[in-house]
């Protein structure tokens, strides 16, 4: 680096956020492709590579801060988002982010998980949905389908599965929106938009597990089967999907309803136009059950995008004020302020 060169003038490169560790997921796994474009996209984020901070819990996706070569720490299960909140609210410049699989955020972590998208932390949560538990070999996972034969369901799991853009919705999280691992443009455009929200940002990734759920999402990917079975949804734009964008989305009342648009019936005028800015989330979340409903494809896309005072900046504006009201205090003067009493 020359003697007048500072460090805003080195542009990062993706290289820059791979660490020297060896990578150890099992060959083929998604994993790779969302390190792979969380890699790419990190040096467009404009964030100093010493504010970046990856959080993760237990399971194959919490290895993440070990690949990425930023700050980290590999916590405990179920804990990362409440480990990113503490960081978050600690030293707020900081870009904050937690990588989580189904079987972490989901299961024991589910409760730290709804208050982050509840208080509007400002961290970035990449949730790995293989619906799978992978690390410990192959049981059913949160996600999982009813009737999923596993090590731990030898005769098919009764367990109904969460929804996880559905609970993020429920939890009135800012940011919901959801992509795949095979689709690196989709996926890499996902993460750029997640950054580059001010509060809690949410991203479901379908990632496939090759070695124990091989192909669950395998109709959302395929070339034979992918144009009918996902779609692409899209800030004010019309919902159309299929090969030739023959096919779209009209919503009848609360139910959405898949119509032709070559037979004459339908034209592109007579489709929901899809906002992410919905405040009421009403039809983000119509959006999120959109599997429930037969012959309706699944989503992808930002399904919710809505501006919201973040926890964190509300927290800080609040002792600012407090500070310059009634200034600095101490840490005797709060033990002491309440009743107190000896005992002898």
């Amino acid at each position: 680096m020359a003697d007048n060169t500072t460090m805003e003038d080195v542009k990062l490169k993706p290289k820059d956020f791979s660490s020297s560790q060896d990578v150890r997921w099992c060959p083929g796994c998604g994993d790779y492709s969302i390190l792979a474009q969380v890699q790419r996209v990190s040096p467009d984020f404009g964030v100093d590579k010493e504010n970046f901070v990856w959080i993760s819990g237990i399971g194959c996706s919490s290895r993440f801060p070990y690949y990425m070569d930023t700050y980290g720490m590999h916590g405990i299960h179920g804990r990362a988002p409440a480990i990113a909140t503490g960081i978050k609210l600690q030293n707020p410049k900081l870009s904050v982010w937690v990588a989580t699989g189904d079987g972490d955020l989901l299961s024991i972590g589910g409760n730290h998980f709804i208050h982050a998208c509840r208080r509007n932390i400002g961290i970035k949560i990449i949730l790995f949905n293989n619906k799978i538990y992978g690390l410990t070999k192959g049981q059913f996972s949160p996600t999982s389908e009813k009737g999923k034969i596993t090590a731990s369901s030898p005769y098919g799991s009764v367990d109904y599965p969460f929804n996880p853009a559905a609970l993020a919705i429920g939890s009135d999280a800012t940011f919901v929106a959801r992509s795949i691992d095979r689709d690196p443009k989709h996926l890499k455009e996902i993460i750029s938009r997640a950054a580059s929200h001010t509060g809690t940002a949410f991203v479901e990734v379908f990632q496939n597990c090759n070695i124990f759920n091989d192909g669950t999402f395998f109709t959302y990917t395929e070339k034979e089967t992918k144009f009918d079975n996902v779609i692409s949804i899209k800030h004010d734009k019309p919902m159309v999907f299929g090969k030739d964008n023959e096919k779209g989305i009209i919503l009848d009342g609360f139910t959405p309803r898949v119509v032709s648009l070559t037979d004459g019936k339908y034209s592109v005028n007579d489709l929901w136009i899809h906002n992410e800015h919905d405040l009421h989330a009403s039809r983000a979340h119509i959006i999120s059950q959109f599997q429930n409903f037969e012959g309706v494809p699944t989503p992808i896309g930002v399904f919710r995008h809505v501006d919201k005072p973040s926890f964190d900046h509300e927290l800080h504006e609040q002792i600012d004020n407090i500070v310059k009201k009634e200034g600095k205090g101490n840490l005797k003067d709060l033990l002491y302020k309440t009743n107190t009493w000896e005992v002898n």
